[in-house]
C-alpha cells in the first residue's frame, strides 16, 4: 500500500492488525506511527493498553507476549516497536505475523533499511498485514514534494523558495516539513511562500547561496559569482566548501550530459534525462552555450582536484575560502 492509502485508512479508523514500516526515509514511517499513537486509543485507555518497545532494549519474547494478550477493559490494544532494525532475530515474529490477534494493532518501525522481499517472512507480512517501504526521494523530486506539502498547509510556494529550502536542508523530509509547518504559522492561508519569506523566517539568504552561485556561473556573471564566494569565505561554517563542490559537480555533470543528448528541443525529455524540474531546462540550455564539452570536462576535473585539496590532499596551508575563490576563478576563465 502507498502512504496515502495507509494514511487515508487510519484517518477513517480502519486499522490493520500489523504495520511493518521500513525503508530509508523516516518521515513517512514517523508520520504513520505518530498518527496511530495519537488516535488509535482514547487517552483514558492508553495506560493499560498502549506499549512502546525500543529495538535496542527489547527482545522478541516480550514483544510476542504483549501482542498476544487481550486488551484491558477496551476493544483493542496498541503495541509499537521503534528502532526495530536493532532487534535480534526479528524473523521470530513470523509465528505471530501468520496468526495475529484481531484486538491488537502491532506497529513495527524498521528504519533506514528494508527487509529482503524474497524472504518468506517478508511475504507473510504483506499477506497478513501492511508492509510499507518508505523510499528516499530524488533531488529532482524535491520541489514538487515541497509544493505538495505546502498545498496541504493551504499555502503556495514559488520555485525559487522551494529550491532554497531543498538546497539548504537537502532531501531530509522531516526538516523540510518542520520548516514549512513553522512558516504556516506566520503566513496567512492562501499566501505564496517567497524567497524573501524563507530568508526572513528561516535565515537562508536569498541572494548568497549555492543555487544563486550555480546561476551566476551558468550565466558567466563574474561579479555576482565573486560576491557570493566572498560571502561564503566569511561564512565557512554555514557554507562548507564540500557542499558547494558537490552541488557544482552535479550541475556541470548535467551540462555535460545535455551536450550529448540526441533530442535538445523537447524540454520534457531533457528534464527527464537530466533529472531536473522542466522549469530549469532553459538554464541548462543557456549554460551549455557558454560552456562547450571540453570546458565542462576541465571544470569537472577541477572540482575533483579542489575537493581533494579541501580535505588536505595536495594542500598544506590554503584555507577553504581561498580554495573556493581559486576554483571559481578557474571555472569562469
Amino acid at each position: 500500500m502507498t502512504f496515502e492509502e495507509i494514511y487515508s485508512n487510519i484517518k477513517k479508523q480502519k486499522y490493520a492488525p500489523i504495520y511493518f514500516l521500513m525503508g530509508e526515509e523516516s518521515f513517512y514511517i514517523d508520520k504513520i506511527t505518530d498518527y496511530i499513537l495519537a488516535n488509535a486509543l482514547p487517552e483514558a485507555e492508553r495506560d493499560f493498553n498502549q506499549t512502546i518497545f525500543y529495538g535496542k532494549d527489547a527482545n522478541i519474547a516480550n514483544i510476542l507476549d504483549t501482542a498476544r494478550r487481550f486488551p484491558m477493559m477496551a476493544t483493542r490494544q496498541l503495541v509499537v516497536v521503534k528502532e526495530a532494525q536493532l532487534l535480534k532475530d526479528i524473523e521470530f515474529l513470523d509465528s505471530y505475523i501468520k496468526n495475529p490477534l484481531k484486538s491488537t494493532i502491532l506497529v513495527i518501525n524498521y528504519k533506514y533499511k528494508s527487509l529482503d522481499k524474497r524472504k518468506v517472512f517478508t511475504k507473510n507480512i504483506a499477506k497478513y498485514g501492511i508492509l510499507f517501504e518508505s523510499k528516499k526521494i530524488y533531488e529532482n523530486q524535491l520541489p514538487d514534494w515541497i509544493a505538495k506539502y505546502a498545498s496541504n498547509l493551504k499555502l503556495k510556494i514559488d520555485t525559487k523558495a522551494g529550491i532554497l529550502l531543498s538546497e539548504f536542508l537537502g532531501n531530509d523530509l522531516s526538516k523540510i516539513s518542520n520548516e514549512l509547518d513553522k512558516l504556516s504559522i506566520n503566513i496567512p492561508k492562501g499566501s505564496t511562500i517567497t524567497a524573501e519569506e524563507i530568508e526572513k523566517n528561516i535565515g537562508i539568504s536569498k541572494d548568497f547561496n549555492n543555487f544563486e552561485l550555480q546561476n551566476a556561473l551558468g550565466k558567466k556573471d563574474v561579479v555576482k559569482a565573486n560576491q557570493i564566494i566572498n560571502y561564503f569565505s566569511t561564512n565557512e561554517k554555514n557554507k562548507p566548501i564540500f557542499v558547494t563542490i558537490a552541488l557544482l559537480y552535479s550541475y556541470f555533470s548535467k551540462i555535460l550530459k545535455f551536450h550529448f543528448l540526441k533530442n535538445k528541443t523537447n524540454d520534457k525529455l531533457i528534464a527527464s534525462a537530466l533529472g531536473v524540474n522542466p522549469y530549469f531546462v532553459k538554464d541548462y540550455k543557456s549554460a551549455a552555450r557558454l560552456y562547450n564539452p571540453r570546458k565542462v570536462v576541465s571544470i569537472i576535473k577541477l572540482l575533483r582536484e579542489y575537493d581533494l585539496k579541501s580535505k588536505g590532499i595536495g594542500n598544506v596551508s590554503s584555507k577553504n575560502g581561498d580554495l573556493l575563490k581559486e576554483l571559481i576563478f578557474k571555472t569562469l576563465h
